[in-house]
């Protein structure tokens, strides 16, 4: 069941099963492990379930369901199953700490609680790639999802001069929607490179058999009809206190829109801190061009008893994120309550889901992989957003002989921020890559340690002591 108002006085000490997301991956998972009969719960720190994919789903005052898409309202019925199986989720939750030992830091309300698991699922899901232009740092610059989560959770579409730019399904989705919604988009510049289309054609004959082929043909001649789209190559935000123009142009050509709010976005990539922060082995996705946790077939990672399911454990989309979750909580229920496994679905049912939702996958990947000068930048573009530091900051210190992230933190505090490399990580990792002329698996990624998100003195104080340390202390 949901308690919104659980404090974190009011979890017990320990659970079968921990669940840190509460996306498709972790309902889905959650629904499958409760009802076998683990002791489950689920943390998120959104004021509701849903993730990305699905937030709001249980709140969103758009009640028109053509304006989000019939695959957003999928989500409620995920919502339900999960609500209904007896699993204690807890909105509102902030999980700063995960270790070997399986014990987890989670502060609510401002308290902090550690709560012990004999398993542990990671659905936190994906966040957005970094798209360092020219001026994205300025006021009236966001992120296309960023502009979602307020279309789903607050039913809120732009106003004034509005411009799209980059690539990626989520791209022409939030344009259908604000579209539908009775917004308006003055242009979509689209960033996708021409020359993706022949490495893409190896992967067509799945793509054409996919769901995703005759869903993503409707939904571009939807935007298509009512927008006005550019291919680009480059592309600048311009402004002093705010955004005023976005220029762009292909090749040496060159055009200025006057704009009021620009949405960037290219593609997602699993958030990997939680998981990295734990020690769980990641390796570089060259298709995907991000780090991916290294998994077995039910999904359990490098660290043993804890899982990566979802968009986490590289990205899918929502329908396979929620076959992802099933397969870990099956494999979490065999370790630990293995006479309930008849009472389960097919797993071979449910791994021939998540096959068919996977197909095609490969050709999106391959078609909307980002261009290199739109991931790594050049001069004075802000790169780490929180210490603001810049790509010729980055490409001077890695020529004087900076191997890696974490080397880069003494010299610049990149990814020291509040944000903790979410915002910068990837760009750092291939810019001194690019500078080496390395891989970027060679160059490593941030060294990550709890608290994995900013937590206060105070919910640290608050966290209950033994007697035992209390006696340690006064002695």
């Amino acid at each position: 069941m949901t308690r919104a108002t659980t404090k974190a006085s009011d979890l017990a000490a320990a659970y079968d099963l921990a669940i840190v997301g509460a996306g498709p991956a972790g309902l889905a998972a959650a629904a499958l492990s409760a009802g076998a009969g683990l002791s489950t719960v689920v943390f998120d720190e959104n004021p509701g379930v849903g993730g990305q994919i699905y937030r709001a789903i249980a709140t969103t005052p758009v009640a028109d369901r053509t304006v989000l898409g019939e695959d957003y309202w999928a989500g409620a019925a995920l919502a339900a199953e999960a609500e209904a199986s007896g699993a204690l989720i807890v909105t509102g939750a902030t999980v700063w700490s995960l270790d070997p030992t399986l014990e987890i830091g989670v502060s609510i309300e401002g308290a902090a609680r550690m709560i012990q698991a004999k398993r542990v699922i990671i659905a936190t899901g994906a966040l957005e790639r970094p798209f360092p232009v020219p001026g994205w740092t300025l006021p009236g610059v966001m992120s296309a999802g960023g502009a979602q989560t307020l279309l789903k959770a607050q039913g809120l579409v732009p106003l004034g001069r509005t411009v799209m730019a980059g690539s990626g399904p989520l791209l022409w989705l939030l344009a259908a929607q604000i579209l539908r919604a009775g917004g308006k988009i003055d242009a979509i510049l689209d960033t996708q490179p021409r020359r993706n289309w022949l490495p893409a054609l190896a992967y067509a004959a799945d793509f054409v058999l996919s769901p995703y082929f005759d869903k993503g043909r409707r939904l571009l001649r939807e935007v298509r009809r009512q927008v006005t789209v550019i291919g680009i190559d480059w592309l600048a935000a311009v402004g002093d206190d705010k955004l005023r123009e976005v220029a762009f142009g292909r090749g040496g050509s060159e055009r200025r829109l006057p704009v009021d709010l620009l949405l960037l976005h290219q593609g997602v990539v699993p958030n990997v801190n939680l998981a990295m922060a734990v020690g769980v082995d990641h390796a570089w996705d060259a298709r995907q061009l991000c780090w991916s946790p290294v998994l077995d077939a039910d999904f359990n990672s490098s660290v043993a008893g804890i899982a990566v399911a979802g968009d986490g454990a590289g990205i899918g989309g929502g329908t396979a994120a929620a076959e992802r979750g099933r397969i870990a909580a099956i494999a979490a229920v065999r370790a630990l309550r293995p006479e309930a496994l008849g009472s389960l679905p097919s797993e071979q049912g449910v791994r021939q889901s998540l096959q068919r939702e996977e197909m095609g996958r490969a050709f999106l990947d391959v078609l909307n992989r980002p261009a290199p000068q739109f991931r790594l930048p050049k001069g004075d573009t802000i790169v780490c957003r929180c210490e603001e530091v810049t790509a010729a900051q980055v490409r001077d210190t890695a020529a004087m002989g900076c191997e890696g992230p974490n080397q880069m933190k003494a010299f610049l505090r990149c990814g020291m921020g509040p944000c903790q490399g979410r915002l910068c990580g990837l760009t750092v990792t291939e810019l001194i890559a690019d500078a080496r002329k390395v891989p970027p698996a060679e160059v490593g990624y941030y060294r990550l340690r709890p608290p994995v998100k900013p937590i206060t003195l105070g919910e640290l104080a608050s966290l209950p002591i033994s007697d035992a340390e209390r006696k340690a202390v006064e002695r």
